[in-house]
């Protein structure tokens, strides 16, 4: 595990910015944190490294959004308003989690059906009103 620590959204941004240059198709990344952690912010920076350049909003309502206009498409999942993986299911997100680009799950901690050969997972903590710590860890490419 490795940890960065944020003391801005544009550091949170260009981190996350970083890592989606390395980024391969299949890889999902799991993002877990509270309410205004951060989590949305790391996917803006990750579009962006990838390339994206419509603007990347947050799916809390819409559930998903996909972005194509990057190197590889990126899907943006949020499970907040999902309570178990019969809700998850039912919406048709689990064809996510073998993406033909990257997907990126906010409320990765709603998730319990099996996990993708190619994952990331990101622990998003609030320091401060202006620092995050973000742990994480690969567990696959």
């Amino acid at each position: 595990m490795a940890t960065f620590i944020s003391h801005s959204p544009a550091e949170t941004e260009a981190f996350a910015a970083s890592i989606a240059r390395d980024a391969q198709t299949g890889l999902v990344i799991g993002l877990t944190g509270d309410l205004g952690a951060g989590k949305t912010q790391f996917v803006k920076g990750f579009a962006r490294g990838l390339g994206v350049t419509e603007p990347v909003l947050s799916p809390t309502f819409a559930l998903l959004r996909q972005y194509t206009t990057g190197r590889q498409p990126l899907y943006h999942m949020d499970l907040y308003r999902l309570e178990d993986q019969g809700q998850i299911a039912a919406a048709g997100l689990e064809e996510y989690l073998a993406p033909a680009g990257i997907t990126i799950v906010e409320w990765w901690n709603h998730w319990k059906g099996a996990r993708p050969p190619a994952l990331w997972e990101f622990q998003f903590e609030t320091e401060s009103e202006t620092a995050r710590r973000i742990t994480y860890a690969n567990s696959g490419p």
